[in-house]
């Protein structure tokens, strides 16, 4: 075994597939010498994603990323990596070459990235294959905060359900929205509104590890969707959230304007389907707003101080 390693290790430094591996935080873990060399990473560098990303767009290599604002194609993208369990698309190199990239993801989030050159395969047929993907990125993204969209966020769930374990526990599924938003836009107007959405995404987006998924149902409404998580764990986790929120102030010196949330959880049981996990979240969320806002309720628990506003 331990020879056949070594010739495999062996093979992927030779071989001009580029293969690499990204851990579950989205950091590369190994990268092949034909990454590396495409990419720009250093044989001991252990860059995120994002950071490896931003320092090839400053630079002009790596990857070809025709936008404007580089923050909100990160947001778009990584809304979307590491999702499902599998996908491939084409991806293009300020070099010329052209790559088919797959991605395979484990259920504990770690990733293995493999793409093969495809330059000389019909370069007619690429314009078309570009706009066919930009319109699949805009039909998965929201248009306002980045994050991704009811129909994305509706298709994770039925990815967990459909994943769960013998137990039937695959995970929770909660349901967030900002506390009094219709007084905020009455009061600061809908531009600032927009500027609440898009404060509340960035800093829900630091607490989503690569398995989860975040998108916005509509209006002030986000879902959280959790595979393999305990009705403790996704607690904890948007209970960071939450008090994060709270210290916020979009507005920078309009230090007056500050906003919270409140959340709905749901465990997913054995035969739900996304209606009758989505209906569990949404009265959790009723009832959390019921009982003042701005705290968090588990559909169906008996709700003690720790869910009470802080």
């Amino acid at each position: 075994m331990d020879e056949a390693l070594e010739k495999l290790a062996k093979l992927y430094e030779s071989t001009p597939l580029l293969v690499a591996v990204y851990d579950s935080f989205d950091r590369l873990r190994y990268a092949n010498a034909a990454f590396r060399s495409a990419f720009f990473v250093e044989p001991d560098e252990m860059l995120t994603f994002a950071d490896l990303m931003r320092r090839n767009f400053k630079a002009r290599r790596g990857t070809v990323i025709s936008v404007a604002d580089f923050e909100e194609w990160l947001v778009s993208t990584q809304g979307r990596r590491g999702k499902v369990g599998y996908r491939a698309f084409e991806t293009d190199l300020w070099d010329g070459r052209w790559f088919w990239m797959t991605e395979t993801v484990r259920a504990d989030g770690w990733m293995l990235c493999v793409a093969s050159d495809i330059t000389d395969l019909r370069p007619d047929h690429r314009a078309v294959r570009q706009q066919r993907d930009a319109a699949i990125k805009a039909s998965y993204t929201d248009d306002l905060t980045g994050v991704t969209n009811r129909r994305f966020a509706m298709a994770r769930i039925a990815d967990m359900l459909e994943h769960r374990t013998g137990d039937g526990q695959s995970g929770c599924l909660a349901i967030l929205d900002l506390d009094h938003f219709k007084q905020i836009n009455d009061r600061f107007g809908h531009h600032t509104g927009d500027m609440v959405l898009r404060d509340f995404t960035g800093l829900v987006r630091r607490f989503v590890r690569r398995t989860d998924c975040f998108g916005r149902l509509g209006g002030e409404e986000f879902a959280l969707v959790l595979p393999d998580t305990s009705e403790a764990q996704a607690v904890l986790i948007i209970e960071r959230i939450l008090s994060t929120v709270r210290r916020s102030r979009p507005l920078g010196a309009q230090t007056d304007l500050a906003y919270t949330f409140s959340a709905g959880v749901a465990a997913a049981r054995t035969r739900d389907t996304v209606t009758d996990l989505y209906a569990r979240a949404d009265d959790a969320l009723y009832s959390a707003k019921e009982a003042g806002r701005n705290r968090i309720h588990i559909h169906g628990a008996v709700q003690g101080p720790t869910t009470a506003s802080g």
